[in-house]
């Protein structure tokens, strides 16, 4: 039928590489005709996807120009949007990873607190949350919307502060600046809008995806171990083994061994592996996961 179709708005910019990799882990091969086209194939005929800036994705959620997308909580609180919020897809080794926005000033402008810019003026991107933070510490400032580079308009005297998106703050350091106060976290969320979440086909659909995702994360760093191991041994080994539950144990053809599968991060194999072995495991088998569905 032509209405089963679900608009899925993906996110363009620093999110994209990451979000088509997580899709392809989740089993939606996604690709573009050319790096200049908005409007990606995906493997799966029911979904129709477009790419768009992160920071307008909740706005056309919300007015069901799109069914669902994946971008950050700070541009749904940015545009005040009313979504439903499906599920995070915060995963700290991927660019879709937890990020805040801090308020920041010079080193050495004797600025320690919110409350030391009253009456002066602070550039930022995410407008509608800095104000709101403001108006919330009672503190009356010029907060001008900013296109870009931020950071140099503080260092150059155009403002007296920043609110900026930061991970690990290394770029806010670089220009010689220093954080005073946090104004929000933000996660990478996938939403959708009200009124096509309650269409039980898109709703399942979503859920679908999402769940999928989910799985892509979950196998982020972590690798299937199965080894052989003799009766006698089989105490030790277990004992060695971290997992995510408990090892799976299962009875060999022949007398006395037993095969064990389990689930580990991937950091601790190049340990794990030669500890197993010591203690007793045959035959391991190290293989790759792409998806983890607890």
């Amino acid at each position: 039928m032509k209405d089963r179709i679900l608009k899925f708005g993906l996110p363009k910019g620093s999110l994209q590489e990451s979000t088509f990799k997580m899709l392809k882990k989740a089993g939606f091969n996604v690709s573009l005709s050319s790096s200049r086209s908005y409007f990606p194939s995906v493997d799966d005929p029911d979904i129709q996807a477009v790419l768009l800036r992160a920071q307008e994705m909740s706005r056309y959620v919300q007015d069901g120009a799109l069914d669902c997308g994946i971008t950050g909580n700070d541009w749904v609180l940015e545009n005040n949007s009313d979504v439903v919020r499906i599920t995070d897809l915060t995963y700290a080794k991927q660019s879709l990873n937890k990020v805040r926005w801090v308020l920041a000033v010079p080193e050495g402008s004797g600025i320690k607190k919110p409350g030391d810019l009253r009456g002066k003026r602070v550039a930022t991107e995410l407008v509608n949350v800095t104000k709101a933070y403001f108006r919330k510490n009672k503190v009356k400032v010029d907060v001008e919307f900013s296109w870009g580079a931020t950071e140099v308009k503080v260092s150059g005297g155009l403002v007296e502060a920043i609110v900026e998106l930061t991970e690990t703050g290394s770029s806010l350091r670089a220009n010689k600046l220093v954080e005073i106060a946090t104004l929000c976290e933000s996660t990478t969320q996938f939403i959708a809008n009200k009124s096509a979440y309650k269409d039980s086909w898109k709703r399942a659909k979503m859920e679908q995806i999402a769940l999928l995702l989910q799985g892509a994360i979950a196998a982020e760093g972590k690798v299937g171990l199965k080894m052989n191991v003799k009766k006698e041994c089989l105490k030790t080994v277990l004992s060695r083994l971290p997992a995510l539950k408990k090892p799976t144990v299962s009875g060999l053809s022949d007398d006395g061994w037993f095969a064990i599968e389990t689930i580990i991060d991937e950091k601790v194999v190049r340990v794990l592996i030669p500890a197993l072995k010591q203690a007793g495991a045959q035959g391991i088998i190290e293989y790759p996961l792409n998806k983890v569905i607890l």
